[in-house]
């Protein structure tokens, strides 16, 4: 049965009535999936990409199951990142005041006093693992009456290597938890950690809907080392590009990269986890205003961004995994526009390379490139599902040099 309102889903007069001020009228389809049951109090597995709709998907239910006179925290939201935890709150604030609930965010980057604070008033904590262990640690928070737990993007946090420290977190809540795991994989480890973090789950999968499919061209450039910055301008002098994210694998690397972009009277801005968060945001804020069209990020930074308008993604250091080259070309060619993906490889990185995305189907754009198409070398993993990360359909050219171009599809999910 398809639940045409939030009404409809169970929700109480008061939450669908702040939920209407905001111009949020009819439930998006993960928020029909799993809204029922987390009401119903079953633990949820939901494999959704970013922007479906899922914070409301989990933070709906969490808003009406708790009342105002529970303990403070009793619910606890798990985020990989400060960008996303921040993300959580400013979504969830209106709703959660709807029914007299405080929720806050901690997160590393910003002073651990007045967030000890806020954490203790708030019956809705959203937290990244590592500054919410340093709070247990100095013994300013318990999680002792958290009855309502939520990992969202939980393939992320085990790609951070969070994996001990959510252990830990998840053994200080009570086995008599409600618990809601957010992933853009149910696969590999993710699938591992969901069977241990809940009892007899209703599971969704969830993708975009077919309109939301976007068309990349995937360009592969085999390219000297000594010649990547070279060649990473002469992309970025391209007239015809947009908003433009540049992907590199290190921080002190995206740090270097602009300062060697400006040499070239190139202005771009770093995104990075070493960056103080007001820097972060005015980098953010400028490369969402125009203000700079070329944003050099780690992937660990770029978890989280949703800026529209990006028409480039340049890997100018090859993605780590397959499902890393997937999230981050997914970047471009959203809610049906066109984008290009373009990935700078040198030559003793061909193999790798072509050995990573070799099941996407762009055997074509890899050959034009030189590169052979190889199997997957990434094992564990199912197709990934993140935001614009769909799994492409080969059906054009890359570009060595100057050569030709093609495209090929990629869905939007």
């Amino acid at each position: 049965m398809k639940h045409e309102t939030f009404a409809d889903l169970g929700v109480s007069e008061a939450v669908v009535r702040e939920l209407a001020g905001r111009g949020i009228a009819a439930p998006f389809a993960v928020q029909q999936l799993v809204i029922p049951d987390v009401l119903a109090g079953h633990d949820v597995l939901a494999q959704s990409p970013t922007g479906s709709g899922k914070t409301l998907a989990f933070g709906i239910p969490l808003v009406e199951r708790l009342k105002d006179s529970d303990a403070r925290p009793s619910a606890l939201v798990l985020a990989p990142t400060r960008e996303l935890a921040l993300q959580i709150v400013e979504e969830l604030r209106p709703t959660a005041h709807a029914r007299a609930l405080g929720i806050a965010a901690v997160y590393g980057g910003a002073g651990i006093v007045k967030q000890a604070r806020l954490a203790a008033r708030a019956h809705i904590l959203v937290a990244t693992p590592g500054r919410l262990l340093d709070l247990i640690e100095r013994r300013e928070i318990t999680l002792e009456r958290i009855r309502m737990l939520v990992l969202d993007e939980a393939d992320r946090m085990l790609d951070m290597g969070f994996r001990p420290v959510v252990d830990r977190i998840v053994k200080m809540t009570s086995g008599e938890r409600q618990t809601m795991l957010f992933s853009a994989t149910l696969e590999g480890e993710v699938g591992r950690i969901a069977k241990a973090y809940t009892q007899n789950p209703r599971r969704h999968e969830h993708s975009h809907p077919a309109e939301r499919k976007g068309d990349v061209e995937h360009r592969f450039v085999t390219v000297a080392h000594e010649r990547k910055v070279a060649h990473l301008v002469s992309e970025l002098n391209d007239a015809e590009r947009g908003r433009t994210l540049v992907f590199v694998r290190t921080k002190r690397g995206a740090d270097r990269l602009v300062k060697r972009l400006a040499s070239s009277s190139v202005q771009a801005v770093a995104m990075h986890g070493d960056k103080s968060q007001g820097q972060r945001e005015r980098a953010l804020a400028n490369f969402e205003a125009g203000v700079v069209d070329t944003l050099v990020a780690t992937d660990v930074a770029a978890r989280g961004i949703d800026v529209a308008g990006i028409t480039h993604v340049i890997n100018y250091d090859i993605p780590a995994t397959r499902d890393d080259y997937v999230h981050r070309i997914g970047r471009t060619a959203r809610a049906g526009a066109s984008g290009v993906g373009v990935t700078l490889v040198t030559h003793d990185q061909t193999r790798e390379l072509s050995g990573m995305v070799g099941d996407l189907g762009l055997h074509r754009e890899l050959e034009l490139a030189g590169m052979s198409p190889g199997a997957s070398q990434t094992r564990g993993r199912g197709p990934s599902r993140g935001r614009g990360g769909g799994q492409p359909r080969s059906g054009g050219g890359a570009r060595t040099g100057g050569g030709r171009r093609g495209r090929a599809s990629q869905r939007s999910r």
